[in-house]
């Protein structure tokens, strides 16, 4: 008797990769291009759970956030044209973050292409820029092979996104299952021995050595070593723009961060430093300074690169080394060096890490300056593992220099300056880590943008706080429009509802606030609470920046 092998429609077969590869949530927003696929997640509840967005933006950017969080990417379904342009936002969070994440477009019939069917799009072209890797899954019988594809190049090298759009009656179709699937893990590889012979004597030669760490693709235990690393060596170790989580902010060897405003003594540091070895950033515009920091095409400091892709090592600052490795592996190799020159390096590490407390002591910018002494008291009372979020905004610069981070995912931020980014995030995060504190910051202008995902965390009960501050403007620009048309003030005002009232009609929790007590206080209240909690802090619109006041600008 002839045994028939068992069918298993498409959209079964694909949700059932996905449990395989350790999805355990979905942030999406449900689309009738994708019915299939969620039917597939009614019988499935137990095994994943479908985080319901309110916009496409914020479901993407919360796979973004799920990706920085778990090292894993963070996965997100939206439905066609309008669904997916709205995502395109958190894609290009996810691309210039160097985060891992797969986006599933849900995508006309395969019989209507080519005519202007309803919604049709040729996403290849729309995300060729923006993306890793963009496909069309035709062949149900292909999907294994597409869905561990994806995993791999959103995983490898340069950490990234993908998208990958689904004909929706192709999710109809039923097929005969392949093999069992094998999870996807990130490759490990280490750079030559021969080069890591040659850094080591370059590092025992060199008088003022600087390591500067960040981008994407980090491991607890790849940030271990490099703790192990610089503590062993006496090195100084600074981070690029929004990788502050990578080291403990308390921990001796780190000296700071290079952030879009500009850090003097870091500046100069890295001037004076005589071995330049970056590990892990891409060397961007905001880590860079512009590109001013560093000289291109051959920067007169003496720069060996680590990084997981090699076309990217080179690509603005031609180094005197490329070194081509996974994070992990190298900062494990180097962690293992006997003592090279200590003694010689501690004292500028002793030196740089006073300039980074001094810079940061909140004391010194005076009473004028509320929100300093805030996120200071935050650093005081809040546990290493809290997660903060925030999108972009003058804002962000109070939190990233006096709040100090302390874990792995306990920053989670766009390097890309997205706004809105904050509530979508935080949202992912007590999503995923219902045990960790999560703090969404936002100013007024950037939590307009997302703020319907209150409803998000209502719908699923999820714990978090959101701080508010609000000046009324969108107070970078305005900052950027003083500079340059002094006292033509133009689009940058805004008029905004009660936030309070606002917040309340969702459940939350809230408190107004215009002082540092008054802010301890709600916090205080905020921190013995479940559920939705928005604290709006209203900063007087003449402070533009921490020391800055308009009238001085």
């Amino acid at each position: 008797m002839n045994v028939q092998p068992a069918k298993i429609r498409a959209a079964d077969h694909l949700v059932d990769l996905l449990i395989t590869q350790g999805v355990d949530r979905i942030f999406g927003v449900p689309g009738e291009s994708y019915l299939p696929v969620l039917d597939a997640l009614y019988e499935r509840q137990n095994s994943v759970e479908f985080v319901t967005f309110r916009q496409e933006g914020g479901a993407a950017m919360a796979a973004d956030a799920y990706g920085k969080l778990t090292g894993r990417p963070g996965i997100c379904f939206v439905t066609r044209a309008p669904g997916a342009t709205n995502a395109s936002a958190g894609v290009h969070v996810a691309f210039q973050d160097s985060t891992p994440m797969i986006l599933f477009i849900g995508q006309i019939a395969r019989d209507t292409r080519d005519r202007e069917a309803f919604q049709e799009v040729d996403y290849r072209r729309m995300f060729g820029q923006m993306a890793k890797w963009v496909a069309e899954i035709d062949d149900p019988s292909r999907l294994q092979e597409y869905i561990s594809r994806a995993f791999r190049t959103a995983l490898s090298g340069r950490p990234g996104p993908v998208v990958l759009a689904l004909p929706e009656d192709m999710l109809y179709e039923e097929i005969i299952a392949p093999q069992a699937p094998r999870a996807v893990q990130p490759p490990r590889f280490a750079p030559a021995p021969e080069q890591l012979a040659q850094l080591k004597d370059k590092l025992a030669q060199a008088q003022r050595p600087l390591i500067l760490a960040g981008g994407g693709g980090w491991t607890q235990g790849g940030m271990d070593a490099l703790t192990r690393f610089a503590e062993q060596q006496g090195l100084p170790v600074a981070v690029s723009f929004r990788s502050q989580g990578v080291i403990n902010n308390n921990h001796p060897n780190y000296v700071g961060h290079f952030s879009l405003g500009k850090t003097p003594y870091l500046i100069d540091a890295v001037k004076e430093c005589d071995l330049l070895l970056a590990i892990g950033p891409r060397l961007g515009e905001m880590t860079t300074s512009g590109y001013q920091l560093l000289q291109p095409p051959v920067p007169e400091t003496e720069l060996y690169h680590v990084y997981p892709q090699a076309e990217e090592i080179g690509r603005v600052f031609e180094p005197a080394m490329s070194l081509v490795s996974d994070l992990e592996s190298f900062c494990s190799a180097v962690a293992e060096w006997e003592p090279l020159a200590p003694d010689r390096f501690q004292p500028g590490t002793t030196a740089l890490r006073q300039q980074f407390e001094t810079f940061t002591d909140a004391a010194r910018l005076g009473d004028d300056d509320i929100l300093s002494d805030v996120f200071a008291h935050l650093s005081d009372v809040l546990p290493p593992d809290a997660i903060m979020t925030n999108g972009a905004g003058n804002y962000s610069g109070w939190l990233h220099r006096f709040y100090r981070y302390r874990a792995q995912g306990s920053q989670l931020a766009p390097t890309s300056g997205s706004m809105g980014y904050g509530l979508p995030a935080a949202v992912a995060a007590a999503s995923a880590t219902p045990e960790r504190e999560v703090y969404c910051f936002a100013g007024d202008g950037c939590f307009m943008m997302t703020s319907q995902e209150l409803a998000t965390a209502m719908h699923h009960n999820l714990s978090l706080t959101v701080m508010i501050i609000n000046n009324n403007r969108y107070g970078t620009i305005r900052a950027h429009q003083e500079r340059e048309f002094p006292a033509r003030i133009s689009g940058t005002q805004l008029s905004n509802p009660d936030f309070c009232a606002y917040a309340k009609s969702f459940g939350a929790s809230t408190w107004r606030v215009e002082c540092l007590d008054g802010f301890k206080d709600a916090l205080k209240e905020a921190r013995a609470q479940h559920g939705i909690k928005v604290i709006e802090f209203t900063l007087d619109p003449e402070i533009l920046s921490p020391g800055v006041r308009l009238q001085a600008s």
